[in-house]
């Protein structure tokens, strides 16, 4: 068994204790401690071992769950219904209405499991056994209508797995860790769709290993955080107030701002931001043809130039901006310096006459989110309402990425018609606009959320 301790991470130190030798640092390993609320004493801090078993799991699970939803889906449509693209978007649709529903069903339902396993545990094990059959579901399909039934259930198993994994970081991880510990299982997310991707391009035509190799691998990655670690027998934990009615459980989707003031502050700028970046990267294949004066069709390698240059960008990001916030005591100045990096970035590619600083800019926007996502965790983390209901306050989290995804770009349709000339759209007040509004949701944070540094 793994259990938690003092762990050895940049900015960290151990103990040293009066019975062993001079300077060296000795270990203690302690019980991982059950959910508290925010006025307790600290969790202590989660092991080298615990957290890179974490990152594996985050890896292994994200992998299972886009590997299908960005590639292998697409082949699967083409071979049941040739030439009907659209029913990728009306699966996803699905999926992405299926998705939005069930996290915060899921959170409420873990937070008021009470079990020998723990509150988290038994929703990594019931999604496992439901998101595996379903991707055995989706190889075979014969017809769309059991392809639909096969990726509503890959959805549901998967996204309970990375809903547990989340609420188990909200649970287990102290203050001092939670930026490094967001960035580097950001850094994972980003990481999995690539090797997913890559799993699965590997064992093309054969329907089976197409949609389970990603998944076996993704599910031998998440097993040792499985096996060899352990919550707390959650029996002894107290429910939350009130039995669990259909009205309660709806209406546990949403929260109230006036008594949860910094959780609301940071979730409208949270909101900002991601309408911001949603701009800005929706339409990416349009700018670019239009400011290079290049066709559309003609236009995919450098958007994957760009989009592969981000990477690296972004992870430096979240890697930097979590271990800067640990290391200063200080989250949301980060925040908004983040946002700035983006809107800079966005100005960039505004007034770029070339494909440099086109490419700079791009970067830019990818360093200033990858920060913004690994520091704003954080800062969730430590204005939390309550660690009973981590679950629930976690996945209301959600809806603040899911919402502007869904929302932006019919914003951002509106915006391109402004001051159009010669039928060109205005692509350059939809980027400024992105740029500010990340901008905007910095300094919402920064002034209003009282709660974090």
């Amino acid at each position: 068994m793994i259990e938690e301790d003092r762990v050895s991470y940049p900015g960290s130190a151990g103990l040293e204790t009066p019975d062993s030798p001079a300077g060296q640092v000795v270990v203690t390993p302690v019980e991982p401690p059950p959910s508290r609320e925010p006025g307790d004493a600290e969790p202590p801090r989660l092991t080298t071992r615990y957290v890179w078993l974490l990152v594996l799991a985050c890896t292994g699970a994200w992998m299972a769950y886009i590997a299908p939803m960005a590639y292998s889906l697409a082949i699967r449509i083409d071979q049941i219904a040739p030439g009907r693209d659209e029913y990728l978007g009306y699966l996803t649709g699905v999926g992405g209405i299926v998705a939005l529903l069930a996290n915060p069903f899921v959170g409420v339902l873990s937070d008021r499991t009470r079990s020998r396993l723990g509150r988290r545990r038994p929703y990594l094990i019931a999604g496992t056994l439901v998101g595996m059959p379903a991707l055995f579901v989706l190889g075979v399909a014969p017809d769309i209508a059991v392809l639909t039934i096969g990726w509503v259930l890959a959805v549901l198993g998967w996204q309970a797995v990375m809903g547990g994994i989340n609420f188990l970081v909200a649970d287990k991880v102290p203050q001092r860790q939670r930026g490094w510990i967001s960035g580097i299982t950001g850094c994972a997310h980003m990481v999995a769709p690539v090797l997913g991707i890559g799993l699965a391009t590997t064992v093309v035509g054969d329907n089976l290993l197409l949609l389970l190799l990603p998944g076996v691998v993704g599910l031998l990655l998440l097993m040792p955080l499985l096996i060899w670690t352990q919550d707390h027998d959650s029996r002894s934990i107290p429910l939350p107030e009130g039995r669990l009615s259909a009205r309660r459980l709806f209406g546990n989707y949403v929260f109230n701002p006036r008594q949860h003031p910094d959780f609301a502050w940071n979730w409208l700028g949270r909101f900002v931001f991601y309408v911001g970046m949603t701009f800005n990267t929706t339409f990416m294949t349009f700018f670019l043809a239009q400011r290079l004066g290049v066709p559309v069709e003609r236009i995919g390698g450098t958007v994957a130039a760009i989009a592969g240059a981000g990477v690296p960008a972004t992870m430096i990001g979240a890697l930097g901006g979590g271990f800067l916030s640990d290391r200063l005591r200080r989250r949301r100045v980060l925040v908004l310096l983040a946002g700035g990096v983006f809107c800079l970035g966005a100005v960039l590619m505004v007034v770029s006459g070339g494909l440099v600083l086109l490419v700079v800019g791009s970067a830019l926007t990818s360093l200033g989110l990858g920060a913004f996502s690994a520091v704003d965790q954080a800062i969730v983390l430590d204005v939390l309402p309550s660690r009973t209901e981590a679950g629930r306050f976690i996945s209301i989290v959600h809806y603040a990425q899911q919402i502007p995804h869904a929302v932006a770009p019919l914003f951002a349709s509106a915006l391109l018609g402004i001051g159009a000339v010669a039928g060109e759209k205005n692509y350059n007040a939809l980027y400024l606009a992105g740029g500010a509004l990340t901008l905007v949701g910095g300094l919402i944070i920064l002034v209003r959320v009282k709660g974090s540094r």
